[in-house]
């Protein structure tokens, strides 16, 4: 991992302080930056690390969903590919330099009762969360069938290198 930060995680909910957050979404971040061959310097993602009722307070502002979701996220440009299955753009930075990715939101109740019920540690469902959030921001989306297969894949590769099994297997 590069000695530049990229992620701006802000805590709002103290549920949160039973995990070393701010490290490991960083580090996902990093991971999916250097898999992308996407220089981090400048690079700048904001994580929001709440609850149940806030998230689902987004998740109705932002896709008319009034209910919790595990992780949102609000890409800073639209990088997404035309046809199914294509890679996205590479984002641009603006005039300062500075590459604004986007902004992720995490819901502490639902990462905790996914990674339950899946049988992993919340750790690892957090992360990889945190790299399906950063893959949505680079334009990365899982509608289409192509495209979830080209995201998945993506995500199963990133997670491998960090020593955390295949989430959908």
């Amino acid at each position: 991992m590069t000695d530049v930060r990229v992620t701006d995680t802000r805590i709002e909910s103290p549920q949160w302080d039973a995990l070393a957050l701010e490290p490991l979404v960083e580090a996902a971040a990093q991971a999916v930056l250097a898999h992308l061959r996407i220089v981090p310097e400048g690079c700048v993602i904001a994580v929001l690390a709440t609850d149940d009722a806030e998230i689902a307070r987004l998740n109705s502002e932002f896709r008319v969903k009034p209910v919790p979701t595990n992780v949102l996220s609000w890409p800073a440009q639209d990088l997404a590919a035309e046809d199914d299955g294509e890679t996205p753009d590479l984002p641009e930075p603006d005039p300062t330099g500075e590459t604004e990715l986007g902004d992720i939101a995490l819901a502490w109740e639902t990462c905790v009762r996914e990674a339950q019920e899946a049988g992993k540690s919340v750790a690892d469902h957090v992360t990889h969360l945190t790299v399906h959030g950063v893959l949505h921001l680079l334009g990365y989306d899982h509608i289409r069938d192509a495209d979830a297969t080209l995201m998945e894949g993506i995500e199963t590769i990133i997670l491998g290198r960090m020593g955390i099994a295949d989430p959908y297997s």
